[in-house]
């Protein structure tokens, strides 16, 4: 769930998963947790420079092993609390996957229970890469709750990195 900058902060594919790697193995040093952070972070850089869903969705299957052919509602009325990157990954991908926006794919993300602050964190990652924005309300109350220190690191990672 902490990963998503590594995906708008490299540039290659290949800097963004040896970065990811890096940032798991301080708190998910296991082959499935650096698997979730690297496909999280591939996820986020495909959308972010284009790709249509499909073809994340066939990137991320194809090179994690992970099943994206699921969808939302299928997931829900089975899922359990899941705090492993193989039990949370995918199916905060099918969030985005399955969305119409990005408040759709928080929603979505939620909807599930379980860890749903992971959920959501890793669908919202992918889908502001992809969809370009938050919308300006969700923007505004975030805003509203965060210290002026993190608004500051925010603000400075959205210069250097998000703005065109």
């Amino acid at each position: 769930m902490r990963v998503s900058p590594i995906g708008f902060a490299f540039s290659t594919v290949e800097a963004v998963l040896a970065e990811a790697q890096k940032s798991a193995e301080v708190s998910h040093n296991h082959p499935e947790g650096i698997k979730g952070a690297q496909a999280t972070a591939l996820a986020i850089f495909l959308a972010r420079t284009g790709a249509a869903k499909q073809h994340i969705r066939q990137e991320i299957s194809e090179r994690f092993g992970y099943d994206l052919t699921r969808t939302i509602a299928a997931i829900r009325p089975h899922y359990r609390f899941d705090t492993s990157c193989q039990g949370s990954v995918p199916e905060a991908i099918i969030a985005f996957l399955d969305s119409d926006n990005y408040e759709d794919a928080i929603r979505k993300a939620i909807s599930l229970g379980g860890d749903s602050d992971t959920l959501a964190c890793i669908a919202g990652g992918i889908s502001q890469a992809f969809y370009k924005e938050i919308p300006i309300e969700i923007v505004t109350e975030i805003r509203k709750k965060l210290p002026q220190e993190f608004l500051e690191i925010i603000d400075t990672f959205t210069t250097k990195y998000m703005s065109n």
